[in-house]
């Protein structure tokens, strides 16, 4: 194998165009550059360069060779800036859209606590539930709740979407406890409009997965304001724990057909396919993962928010 340094040498003189420049660029004499490129040359038998007292120009081996060169060459500078990333402090701008109901109840809460350990960065934050175009909008990072993330981002799961089929113990006193979905079609059954399929809740239960047909006197395209619905004792849904967690550890909200599990999303943060993730995205990802925990904290009652004073 040949020298790396002297590889970078003659890829720095063909990126330069002179032996003088590519001495300038690299802080040495050109006596030296050339030296190195003699040797090169000798080290491979083959010349790569026709020199003139003023003009180089690279045969057909050179071009070949100096095709790899350049390659490694980048490669090599990758490498470094790897390093250099994953070591630097997390600094500047980071652009962060999240869904309205997830981002409102979880993200936005958290953000006093990830700029306190990250004082060096700032956040310009959208929350919205419209499908967004992460490099038209220049957005670093994405958190999505979604059974199907972009399959042109890399999707990073947070978390599961846990989802209830609930309604106020009055409303079931009322309109009675549905014992199989198929009881449904006796009850209010309030839409949420961006989960996909219109008119249908599908289960996994103990026959496989079922669809099962609603209707009712609500559809709406936020899960926050569903529930709300829901709580007001308008009818039943099915409710994403993020949103209604507490609300069913103190009963407020019961939840019903508990053998039959709607097909699951996750909350994933999405980002543009990248080598070399700017420390702020990273850093940013691994807090709300931590924050989260391997049992989302929402889910539990004895499982809190991490909250910590240190980096």
């Amino acid at each position: 194998m040949q020298d790396l340094n002297l590889i970078a040498t003659f890829a720095r003189v063909v990126e330069a165009g002179s032996f003088a420049e590519a001495a300038r660029r690299m802080d040495t004499s050109r006596s030296a550059v050339s030296k190195a490129v003699a040797k090169l040359e000798v080290d491979l038998g083959a010349r790569l360069l026709n020199r003139s007292t003023r003009h180089l120009s690279l045969t057909e081996v050179g071009r070949t060779f100096a095709e790899h060169s350049i390659r490694i060459l980048e490669e090599a500078e990758h490498a470094e800036q790897v390093v250099t990333s994953l070591h630097a402090e997390p600094r500047g701008m980071l652009r962060v859209c999240a869904s309205v109901a997830f981002g409102t109840l979880h993200v936005a809460p958290a953000l006093a606590d990830f700029l306190s350990r990250y004082p060096e960065i700032r956040i310009d934050m959208t929350i919205t539930d419209r499908p967004v175009d992460i490099v038209e909008e220049g957005y670093d990072v994405i958190i999505r709740v979604t059974g199907e993330p972009d399959l042109n981002l890399v999707a990073r799961k947070l978390a599961p979407a846990r989802r209830k089929l609930c309604a106020t113990p009055d409303y079931f006193r009322r309109r009675g406890i549905p014992l199989t979905p198929s009881d449904l079609v006796k009850h209010n059954c309030l839409d949420y409009t961006l989960s996909g399929e219109q008119g249908y809740w599908r289960f996994k239960g103990p026959e496989g997965e079922i669809a099962v047909p609603v209707s009712g006197t609500l559809r709406i395209n936020d899960d926050d304001a569903l529930s709300q619905a829901v709580l007001g004792g308008l009818g039943i849904a099915l409710l994403p724990t993020f949103t209604i967690g507490k609300e069913l550890q103190n009963g407020n909200l019961q939840a019903v057909l508990s053998e039959y599990i709607p097909v699951e999303r996750y909350i994933y943060a999405c980002y543009l396919p990248n080598r070399y993730l700017p420390a702020k995205v990273r850093s940013f990802i691994d807090f709300l993962s931590a924050r989260i925990g391997s049992e989302p904290y929402w889910d539990s009652p004895s499982i809190q928010p991490e909250t910590s004073n240190n980096p």
